[in-house]
Order: C-alpha cells, then structure tokens, then sequence
C-alpha cells in the first residue's frame, strides 16, 4: 500500500503492479507456446539472427568489392550503414514496443528483413546492394527487444544474469558466422551467406509467431505522447552514464569489426575463411564474459561487474599494441588479444544493460532503444573510421588506437559511474 519506498517515481502500488517481475509465470514457460512466457530460446534466436547478419559476410567484403567493381572502403560501407540505420531504429523501436507491444513489432520487423535479404541477393550494383542492406538493419528489433522482454520479467540483477545467458547464446553467431561465411564463400560465393540468413529469419519468424507471447502492457497513450518520455530519460544521469559507457566500451568492438578483415587480408595474408576462423576465435571471448556476467552478476552486483569488464576489456588492445609494436607478425598478436577485449565487453554490457533498464522500468523498451542507439551510432561511426584509416603503408595501427582509446574511455565512464551510483545510495 502507499507509494513506492524511492520517493523518486511515486507511483502507487496499483500502478506499479503490472511492472512488477512475475517470477511465477517464466518458470512456466513452454517452448512454441505463446500462452507461456516465451522460451529463452526465442530470445536468443532473435537477438543472434540480428547479431549473425552484422558478420556473417565480412569474410566476403575483400572478394565483394570485386564483385561490384568498387573500392574495399565503399564495400565497408555495407557494416558501417547497417549499423547507422540500426542506431537509428533503436530511437524508433523501443518506444514502439512500449506503445503497441513487443511481439507485433518484432514479426513486422522480421518480415521486413527477409524482403530486404532477397533484395541484397539479386542486387545489380553496389548502390541498390547498399540500399538493401541498409533495409536489413530493421532486425535490430531481435537484440532491442530481446533486452526489453527480459526486463519486463525479471528484477535488475537478476535481468543482468538472464541478458548475459541471453547474449552468451547470441555471441555464438558471430563467433560461428565470420567462419561459415568465410567457407561459403570459398565454395559457393558471397551470395551464399545471404541464402543463409534469408533461410534462419524464416526459421527466426516461425519462432516469434508460436513462442513469442505479450511481455508489455498496452499504453492508452499515442506514439507520440510515448516518444515525450525521452526528456525523463534525457534528464538522468545515470541513464546518459550507462549509454556512454556502452557506447565506449562497444566502440571498441565496432572498430575491430569495421578494421580486421582488411587487416587479416592484406597484411596478414589470410583467405576468407581464415579471416573467419580469427574472427570467430576472437568472439569466442565475448561468450566467456556473458558466461562470467550469468554467473556472477547476482552475487557480485551491476556495477562492480562492469568495472572488472571494463579493465579486463582495455588489455586487449593495450595488448596488441604491445606485441605489433615489438616486431610480432603473426596474426594472433592481432587477433588474439581481442579475445580479452570480448571477455570485458561479455561482462560489462549486459550488466550496464540491465542498469540502464532498471532506471525507469515502465520505459524498459525506450530506455532499451535510446541506449542501444547510442552504443551502435557511436560503433558506427568508429566502423568506418577504423576502415577509411587503413592503407598500405598504416600497417594495423589505425584499428588498434582506435580500440585502445575506446576501451580506455569505458574504463574511465566506468569508474565515474562507480561513484555516481554511490551518490544516489547516500
């Protein structure tokens, strides 16, 4: 009875009921059965399609660009505008599924990026391959709100440990994804990685349709008295300091990502499907820190985790910076150090997620997008810096700087979070 103890939201009891973690409903859960509250299996089919068609086809972009007759710097373009219209749907989805629902968001979404999937197929030029795969960014939704759907049944700590098994499964994708597309290229050409995931969205769709049940109450509000929830986020601080900080700590990433295909190709040497064995070798360090952050969350606490990723994240490339400087050659003095750069990230983000939701818990779903568009239009953005960067001569210098700057940042914002948080306890 009353109003909720923090003083902050004054919402009544009856007001925050149908908020509150049904802890008895997901214990429930029936895979295929909408009735149930969706398996985490769905939860991770949607969040991995989303994650698995951002690199399946890196491996690709060298042999690519000869096939559309352009530069490799314009072919980069293919990841940096995917996740440029990936920032930006964030903005649009997560108030959306607070409005009409998660689920009508996510089979529209999934729909819509089977048809843009067969456009990138049987694209004649780089122009309308780019526009199509432009289209694709509107699977975001699947990571988006994969988040969101925990939040809505779980209580924060615990919501970090389930978004951490939740993404463990979903960084097998790319682990795997560079790997088989590189395969696939070598033996079928680039075109076979987008059969690939036209064939897993219809999979990912069949799921979403029989599993995935409502986890957000209707608002009897418009879209655009949803969207004025903004200026509440906007006013936190410790919203602007958990997106920061996954924006830097993620950043670090996007740069790997947007870098080392034509690090492993050029100056390394390496064919398709080796870039995707390094590749995927390397993601393999994001799925141990998710495993860490499922573990541990509950017992260590949000932001403590976050911390730890975030040291454990910066000896990556401070690593790599290391070894290439002294002369190592090899490509695991590349590659192998960002396996520590995924183990942090594996630890921080879904940690920091889960803090970041919980700020104000009825806008879990806006809270979700306006984030994940900070983290990915800032990933983006260092995506095609990292590419444009590199040339003969730069060596694999440009990459690493890039990752060592971010992932120092995330430390710092990490620190200062630490104390911010300390603030709002006293």
């Amino acid at each position: 009875s009353g109003t909720c103890p923090c003083h902050v939201c004054q919402w009544t009891m009856a007001e925050a009921l149908p908020y509150l973690p049904r802890m008895t409903d997901r214990r429930s859960a029936r895979f295929l059965d909408r009735t149930t509250p969706p398996h985490i299996l769905t939860l991770v089919f949607l969040a991995g399609l989303s994650a698995l068609s951002m690199t399946l086809f890196v491996p690709s972009l060298a042999n690519m660009s000869v096939h559309f007759a352009t530069d490799y710097a314009v072919m980069q373009l293919s990841v940096a505008a995917y996740l440029l219209v990936n920032a930006c749907l964030h903005i649009v989805i997560g108030p959306a599924s607070d409005r009409f629902g998660r689920r009508p968001i996510l089979l529209i979404s999934t729909i819509g990026f089977l048809l843009a999937t067969i456009g990138c197929l049987f694209a004649p030029t780089i122009e309308i391959f780019l526009g199509f795969r432009m289209a694709q960014g509107v699977i975001v939704s699947g990571i988006v709100l994969s988040r969101a759907i925990v939040r809505d049944l779980f209580p924060q700590r615990e919501a970090a440990a389930m978004i951490g098994y939740v993404t463990m499964g979903m960084a097998v994708a790319p682990m795997i994804g560079p790997v088989i597309g590189g395969f696939l290229d070598e033996l079928l050409g680039w075109q076979a990685s987008f059969v690939l995931l036209f064939g897993l969205g219809v999979l990912v769709l069949i799921c979403c349709y029989l599993d995935l049940g409502e986890t957000a109450h209707a608002r009897p509000t418009s879209m655009r008295q949803q969207l004025t929830a903004y200026p509440m986020l906007f006013k936190s601080r410790r919203f602007w300091a958990y997106g920061l900080l996954m924006a830097s700590a993620s950043g670090a990433f996007f740069a790997y990502l947007g870098g080392a295909p034509y690090v492993g190709s050029e100056f390394y040497g390496l064919g398709p499907a080796d870039v995707g064995f390094y590749f995927g070798v390397s993601a393999f360090g994001y799925m141990s820190g998710n495993f860490l952050a499922g573990k541990l969350s509950i017992r260590s606490g949000v932001n403590r985790m976050i911390v730890w990723g975030a040291a454990i994240g910066l000896i990556g490339p401070l690593g790599s910076m290391v070894l290439i400087s002294n002369g190592v050659e090899h490509p695991i003095g590349f590659f192998g150090f960002a396996i520590l750069l995924g183990v942090g990230n594996g630890m921080l983000l879904p940690n920091a997620t889960a803090g970041m939701l919980s700020i104000y818990p009825r806008l879990a779903g806006t809270a979700s997008g306006v984030g994940g568009a900070l983290m990915i239009g800032g990933g983006a953005g260092l995506s095609a810096l990292s590419g444009s960067l590199l040339n003969a001569e730069s060596g694999p210098y440009p990459v690493i700087s890039i990752m060592l700057a971010s992932a120092a940042g995330a430390l710092v914002l990490s620190l200062l979070l630490l104390r911010l948080e300390a603030r709002t306890a006293d």
